[in-house]
């Protein structure tokens, strides 16, 4: 039996971070919005991770700023104090989110099925979500709106992007040729591909009539990381790593035909606009955390390096296994990546 057979009147979402798992939690806040449009919608988010859904129709955002600690804590508390939820809906297994629900009200407080929850999750809900079988986040992150009485569906994301960034991004990016989109850099440098063969599979792209564009933060390890590979090449990329916030990385991702990037932010985010990913993946398994409707495309050494770790699949691992290692990404070779290249651009028509 779903939880709610009629609409309920408001509903509170929990969903602090990642970048990447805020684009999965889109889709099925985005869901219950469809089914019950008259539903009041609440979502607890991080302060980052809030710049880039800044905007969406519907939803009434109470961002936490986790650097404040437990004064962050507070004032949400404070925000929320004379609310009561129909149900809060906890999609964050780390301890510290799980003892911010503590201080909202909410009939019910559902959360991961206990064998998928960590940090001790499940003793701060009252509901627990059925699903324990499906491999991607997005899936289990839609289990939510199944579990609340929401019919199963496919995916949708409408994230508003500006004019005034669709403006800035066509006059970068000549309006007249097929787009390439690099995001090279993932949260941690052993998760970057390696930089030559960035370099290469660039330049592969650049003759077979794509314009390459280089994005990311302006970190300095990001705008490094971009000089090298631009140094690297023969042919000469648009490098707009330092220049987008998130709103315009996104409205570059929409300008994509397609996007190269390593399990990070901007995969999952080119996902939302439906622009295909090659996703480059060896610490964690594509099948959980790769580019939702582009699976097919990408390029991993995850289960061979599971094997070499474990000496079994990642079928016989728990969920969430991880690689370890600072050279895994050794493994996925340019030859590999420009056959998925290849399989994208033949589908394609002329």
């Amino acid at each position: 039996m779903p939880l709610f057979t009629d609409a309920p009147k408001s509903l509170c979402f929990l969903r602090l971070s990642a970048i990447g798992d805020v684009c999965h939690a889109v889709a099925a806040v985005q869901a219950v919005q469809r089914h019950w449009p008259e539903t009041k919608i609440t979502w607890i988010i991080g302060k980052v991770e809030a710049q880039l859904l800044e905007g969406l129709e519907g939803i009434e955002f109470i961002i936490f700023d986790k650097k404040a600690g437990y004064a962050g804590m507070k004032a949400v508390w404070q925000q929320l104090k004379d609310r009561k939820f129909d149900a809060l809906i906890h999609m964050q297994l780390a301890l510290r989110a799980s003892i911010l629900t503590l201080g909202i009200k909410a009939k019910y407080k559902v959360g991961f099925n206990k064998q998928r929850a960590k940090e001790g999750q499940w003793l701060f809900t009252n509901k627990k979500i059925d699903d324990v079988t499906s491999e991607h986040v997005l899936d289990s992150f839609l289990s939510f709106a199944e579990y609340l009485g929401v019919p199963k569906q496919a995916p949708q994301w409408n994230m508003p992007i500006a004019q005034s960034d669709i403006d800035w991004v066509n006059q970068k990016i000549p309006t007249d040729q097929k787009v390439l989109v690099i995001s090279p850099a993932a949260s941690k440098d052993e998760r970057n591909w390696v930089t030559e063969r960035y370099a290469q599979f660039a330049d592969h792209a650049m003759e077979q009539g794509y314009q390459v564009v280089l994005c990311g933060s302006p970190s300095e390890r990001e705008v490094q990381l971009g000089e090298k590979i631009s140094q690297h090449m023969k042919h000469q990329a648009i490098n707009l790593i330092g220049q987008t916030n998130l709103k315009r990385l996104l409205a570059v991702l929409n300008r994509a035909n397609i996007v190269l990037a390593p399990d990070s932010g901007p995969a999952h985010m080119a996902a939302t606009q439906g622009t295909p990913v090659i996703g480059l993946y060896a610490h964690s398994n594509p099948k959980r955390t790769g580019p939702y409707l582009s699976l097919h495309l990408t390029a991993s050494a995850y289960e061979e390096c599971i094997f070499e770790q474990y000496g079994k699949p990642s079928s016989a691992l728990s969920w969430g296994t991880r690689a370890k290692g600072q050279d895994l990404m050794q493994k996925i070779h340019l030859d590999t990546v420009i056959e998925r290249f290849s399989a994208f651009t033949s589908a394609q028509p002329n």
